[in-house]
């Protein structure tokens, strides 16, 4: 593609492998987002003519990079559902997408439902449903998470500190060009063992693959 050119739905699909049911639910998925961004603001406005590649195939390289293990997903700060519903369409791992912002909820359900995708919405704050699971089993929430995911939602630092309260050591968080001093800053308070991969949609960007993270 050149510098001003989208990718389209009929390339995307040429590129990714998924199958023909899956690439339909992504363009049920791709028409909710385009109509309701109109009221909700989902996603950048100047990103919308680049959906295919910003958005669906930067969430669906992670795909990828899943442990061969993973029995589920909880994906933190979902917002429109990136990369979280994404990777639940297409890998029909059960996933829980936990936003605060109600309207987006609603979005993130409707679209699930549309979609058939194997996905609860949880409308809380990451430290909100850490709280009560601690208080449903009257014990600590080690091992609820079996793979935690985020993109463009906070430093690493605190991802890490959202990670540790849902009890889970396995994460893959999708980050910008500032990787490097993130992970530099979040080293002087956790204790890392990760693995870093090339992102195929920006250059500058990693998704850091987290195996161990203990607190300093």
């Amino acid at each position: 593609m050149t510098a001003n050119s989208h990718l389209t739905p009929e390339k995307f699909e040429e590129i990714a492998i998924v199958s023909r049911e899956t690439m339909d639910r992504l363009r049920i998925y791709a028409a909710h987002l385009e109509e309701r961004q109109q009221t909700l603001n989902l996603v950048s406005r100047n990103s919308i003519p680049d959906l295919w590649d910003r958005h669906i195939r930067d969430s669906l390289q992670l795909v990828d990079h899943l442990p061969d293990d993973t029995r589920s997903i909880t994906d933190i700060g979902s917002g429109a559902g990136f990369p979280g519903l994404v990777l639940a369409i297409v890998t029909g791992l059960p996933t829980v997408l936990i936003e605060s912002h109600a309207r987006k909820g609603v979005f993130l359900r409707e679209v699930a439902a549309a979609t058939h995708a194997p996905v609860t919405v949880t409308t809380a704050r990451v430290e909100d449903v850490a709280r009560k699971k601690v208080a449903q089993r009257c014990e600590s929430v080690d091992n609820s998470v079996d793979l935690l995911t985020a993109r463009a939602l906070a430093p690493l630092e605190k991802l890490c500190g959202m990670a540790d309260l849902l009890g889970t050591q396995r994460c893959l968080f999708m980050k910008g060009g500032r990787w490097r001093e993130e992970l530099t800053k979040a080293k002087k308070h956790w204790r890392i063992k990760y693995q870093t991969f090339e992102s195929v949609t920006s250059p500058e960007g990693r998704i850091l693959r987290i195996t161990g993270l203990k607190k300093r």
